[in-house]
Parts: structure tokens; sequence; C-alpha cells
């Protein structure tokens, strides 16, 4: 059997790390070796408390509150815990039927800012309003990835 052979000159990709607005909001924020943001945020859940660090590519979800629809169709969304922009929604596959105002989406970005208002680019956003289990578990999803880490 052949195993890929990584190169040197191959780029390290971290998974979205799932995250409520609050955590980004009181994260630390700094820039990583390639020059982005980074933020290193706390976990939730008690087991374990030590942070995590170095998250620039984050899973978020929450109720579209506002879209502008500029050249980049900016979306305002809040989860439980608060507020978070959205840039870049129009410019994804399914973005723009995911825009509409108090749909609840989930949205995969990469960090542009975390505080004081978390501000992700949108590389993929999905309508998950028809089944409402996604809304009522979601803080339980966060917690325990981020405890499992």
């Amino acid at each position: 059997m052949d195993v890929p052979v990584k190169s040197p000159g191959d780029k390290k990709r971290s998974p979205p790390i799932k995250v409520l607005s609050s955590q980004l909001r009181e994260g630390k924020v700094h820039f990583g070796p390639n020059g982005k943001i980074e933020c290193t945020i706390k976990r939730l859940g008690q087991r374990n408390t030590s942070p995590l660090r170095a998250v620039s590519v984050v899973w978020m979800q929450g109720t579209v509150l506002e879209v502008k629809s500029d050249h980049n169709t900016t979306v305002t969304l809040i989860d439980e815990t608060g507020t978070f922009m959205v840039t870049g929604a129009s410019s994804i596959p399914q973005g723009k039927s995911s825009v509409l105002s108090g749909k609840y989406v989930m949205v995969m970005g990469t960090l542009q800012s975390c505080t004081p208002e978390p501000v992700l680019r949108a590389v993929k956003m999905a309508d998950l309003s028809d089944n409402p289990v996604h809304r009522n578990m979601w803080k339980f999803e966060v917690e325990d990835l981020q405890q499992t880490l």
C-alpha cells in the first residue's frame, strides 16, 4: 500500500474549530507565523481547561439578523452568546440562499478579527433552519469538540 509523502512545501491545514462568539470576543489575538490572525480562547467545559491556541479557522452557527448586499455581502448573525459578522457570503456556493433574515445557518471561515466583534471570511455556509436540533445541540457540540482537542 502506497502512503502519500508530504513534501516540505505542503501547507498544514487545521480543521475548523467549533466556537461561540463570546469565546472569540474574550480571546487573546495574535498573528501566526504566516501573518494571519489567530486567537487563543478559553475552552468550554470543566475537564480540560487549557486554552485552545492558534485558532484561525472556525465553525460557527447562528441566526441571520442583517444582510448588507454590498460587493462582498456582509451578514450579521447572533448565537446564544452574542453577535458576529461574516463577509464574503455571496462568493461561496449556496451562500446567497443561506443569507435571509431569520435563517439559522452554519458558517465556516477564516478569522478576520476576534475583538471587539468576531468577523469571519466565509468559506462555507449552509441553511440549518429546517431542523431545530442543530440550534438546540450547538453549545453541547462546541463543548464536546473543545474537550477532545
